[in-house]
């Protein structure tokens, strides 16, 4: 991503909390993808005038395909406070996901064990007592219905990889674009997942702090719902 097309919701002394853009990598990966980490030390150079590499400590992470808020340290005593935290279940991380279709309960907690191959990077529904297996836990509630599609809240309790998705998949409403878990009702098109809000205790002063942001509303299959975040 270029530069000048990094947002920034909120920066202090010892954390940046900014805008990620659908598609582009948090951190460095093996797609060797300019990423949102290298973005904000390169931003944090700058506007410091450092000599040297800025530090900017990775707390928590956002897949490729899902833009929304991120939170990163600005010091090493700020990561391992957040990181803390985020072991802790000290984070509140909320998202909203258009899915195919509509689940038969509108609001309820979703709760699987869920298994990564990393050899293809793909997550699957498993036992409990299956080697690798990882508890995954969401709430969700249904907020809206448009041409066979619906708007999910989600609070997501645990950061499994792909979870929301395998989730939504595994009661048969695939999140919208989402070609590798959709299955038959697969739909082709950009990712509808965003994480629209992050709650956190800041590392340093102890304040409680949100921030939220919406989804790319001109943007398909966003513009056919009327979206309110609180």
């Amino acid at each position: 991503m270029e530069d000048n097309e990094l947002i920034i919701l909120h920066e202090d002394n010892h954390v940046i909390v900014v805008l990620k853009p659908q598609n582009v990598p948090c951190c460095p990966d093996e797609s060797a993808d300019d990423n949102l980490l290298d973005c904000v030390k390169r931003y944090i150079k700058k506007k410091y005038d450092k000599a040297g590499n800025a530090f900017v400590g990775l707390v928590h992470r956002l897949d490729r395909p899902t833009g929304g808020v991120m939170v990163f340290a600005k010091t090493s005593k700020a990561a391992s406070r957040l990181s803390e935290q985020m072991k802790n279940g000290g984070f509140e991380k909320r998202y909203l996901a258009v899915l195919c279709g509509c689940p038969s309960k509108k609001k309820a907690t979703l709760e699987n064990y869920l298994r990564k191959n990393s050899v293809n990077n793909t997550v699957y529904v498993c036992t409990q007592t299956e080697e690798g297996a990882k508890f995954a836990s969401l709430d969700y509630e249904i907020k809206n219905e448009s041409s066979g599609l619906s708007l999910a809240e989600i609070n997501l309790h645990t950061g499994r990889t792909h979870q929301i998705r395998v989730q939504f998949s595994s009661i048969n409403c695939p999140v919208y674009g989402d070609m590798r878990y959709g299955g038959e009702k697969a739909v082709k098109g950009r990712l509808a997942l965003w994480a629209f809000s992050l709650r956190f205790t800041h590392p340093v002063t102890g304040e409680k702090l949100r921030f939220m942001a919406e989804p790319p509303e001109d943007i398909s299959p966003w513009n056919k719902f009327d979206i309110k975040i609180d």
